[in-house]
C-alpha cells in the first residue's frame, strides 16, 4: 500500500498541471522578511538526539524520491525514524520541530489526528502498531540550514507534511491531513478535528448567489465515497479547472475565500503563512472553486479550490475501519456512502513547486 503504481520519480517530478504543461513563472527566489532560524534549530536538535544509525536511516538528499514516496494509508512501508521507537526526550524534541515549522494549531491538528488514529486502533480491538500515535515518521532531505535548501517530511496514517526550506521561504506541500473518524473521546479528551474545514467550506459556498452556485456546484458528478484527485502518487496530476471561476466574486466573497484558504495555510508557521497566503491572493481572479454534493450542515460533500498556485481539496469519504463495531466499519471506497466521520484534505502547489522543487531548481540554476 502507499502512492502505488503512480509514484512519480523525483527526475520525472512535473507538478499539478491543468494539462501537463507547467505554468511559467510563477515561483521565485526572494527574501520573505520572515525568519526560519527556529525550524532550522529545532531540526538540527532533534537530528542532534538521534543516534548515529537512527540519524542515518532518517538522512537523504535534497532530491531525492523519497520526498514523493509518502501515504496516508496506514500498511504503507515507510522509512526514517518512528516516533513510538524513539525516547521520550527524543519524541519532544520531534514535537518541537513540529511546533517551530507550524502555527499552534498546525500542532494541535497534527496531534489530534495521531489520538484519534491510536483511537481507531483501540475501537477495532488493539494490536495494530500502524494504529498508534507512535507511528509517524520523520526524515529529513539535505542537511538543516539558514542558507542552503532543505527539508523534512513528517508522516503516517491520515498526515503527511512536507516541508521544504530555502532561506526564509518555505514550502510545506503537499500537505495531507484526515481522520477516521473524525470525532471522538481519546483517553478522557473529547477532540474534534476538521470541524473549521467543513464550516468554511459551507460558509464560502453560502456566500455565493443562486447563479453563482450554479456555476460552482456540479451537475454531472455525484458524491461518491472517495472523490479526492491530488492525494499520494498523483504529483502529475492533470486536472482542469471547474466549478465557479471566482473573478466574478464580490469584496466579501473574496474575503470568504480567502478565510477558507486560510484554515489550510494556517496549519503553517504564522509568519510564512501570511507570505502564502498573500501569493494565493495575487492570483484570485484565477481560481476556481468546485463543489460536490449536498450542502447542509451534516452533509458529507468535496470541495475544491484550485489556481495557478494552490490546489485544495475536502472530500467527506465512506467508511473504512469506523462505524458498526460488529461490521468494522463500512464499505469504503468510492462505493460506499461518504460520512463526515472520514474527510480527506489535501494542499499543493500546481505547476511544479510541491517540495519546493521549482525553487531549487531555481536555486541550482542561479547558484545561489
Amino acid at each position: 500500500m502507499g502512492p502505488g503504481a503512480t509514484e512519480v520519480k523525483y527526475a520525472d517530478f512535473v507538478g499539478v498541471t491543468t494539462d501537463g504543461k507547467v505554468q511559467d513563472d510563477l515561483y521565485s527566489i526572494h527574501s520573505t522578511g520572515v525568519s526560519t532560524d527556529a525550524t532550522v534549530r529545532a531540526a538540527q536538535a532533534f537530528l542532534d538526539g538521534l543516534s548515529s544509525s537512527e540519524r542515518r536511516s532518517a538522512r537523504y538528499d535534497v532530491q531525492d524520491d523519497e520526498w514523493l514516496a509518502w501515504s496516508n494509508v496506514d500498511g504503507y512501508a515507510r522509512k526514517g525514524v518512528r516516533m513510538g521507537d524513539l525516547t521520550e526526550k527524543q519524541r519532544d524534541l520531534g514535537f518541537a520541530l513540529l511546533g517551530a515549522a507550524l502555527s499552534a494549531d498546525g500542532l494541535t491538528q497534527s496531534r489530534n489526528i495521531m489520538k484519534l488514529n491510536a483511537y481507531l486502533g483501540e475501537y477495532n480491538g488493539g494490536g495494530r502498531e500502524t494504529l498508534t500515535e507512535g507511528h509517524y515518521y520523520f526524515t529529513f532531505m539535505g542537511t538543516p540550514s539558514t542558507t542552503k535548501p532543505w527539508g523534512f517530511q513528517y508522516e503516517g496514517h491520515h498526515l503527511a507534511i512536507n516541508c521544504f526550506v530555502l532561506g526564509d521561504q518555505v514550502v510545506m506541500t503537499p500537505t495531507f491531513m484526515g481522520s477516521e473518524p473524525t470525532s471522538a473521546t481519546y483517553q478522557g479528551e473529547k477532540i474534534v478535528t476538521f470541524r473549521t474545514e467543513t464550516e468554511a467550506g459551507l460558509a464560502m459556498l453560502r456566500s455565493l448567489t443562486g447563479a453563482q452556485q450554479a456555476k460552482a456546484i456540479s451537475t454531472t458528478a455525484q458524491k461518491s465515497g472517495a472523490d479526492m484527485k491530488a492525494g499520494a502518487g498523483a504529483d502529475n496530476l492533470e486536472l482542469a479547472y471547474e466549478g465557479l471561476n471566482c473573478s466574478e466574486l464580490t469584496a466579501a466573497q473574496r474575503q470568504k475565500l480567502l478565510d477558507l484558504v486560510g484554515v489550510y495555510v494556517g496549519y503553517m508557521n504564522e509568519g510564512h503563512a501570511k507570505v502564502r497566503l498573500a501569493e494565493v491572493e495575487k492570483h484570485l481572479d484565477d481560481t476556481y472553486f468546485y463543489w460536490i454534493g449536498e450542502t447542509k450542515d451534516s452533509s458529507a460533500f468535496y470541495y475544491r479550490v484550485h489556481s495557478p498556485v494552490v490546489l485544495i481539496e475536502y472530500d467527506a469519504q465512506s467508511p473504512l475501519a469506523y462505524g458498526t463495531k460488529s461490521s468494522g466499519g463500512g464499505m469504503g471506497g468510492p462505493g460506499g456512502t461518504p460520512t463526515q466521520q472520514h474527510i480527506h484534505t489535501i494542499i499543493r502547489t500546481p505547476n511544479g513547486n510541491d517540495y519546493g522543487v521549482d525553487l531549487l531548481a531555481l536555486h541550482l540554476a542561479n547558484d545561489h
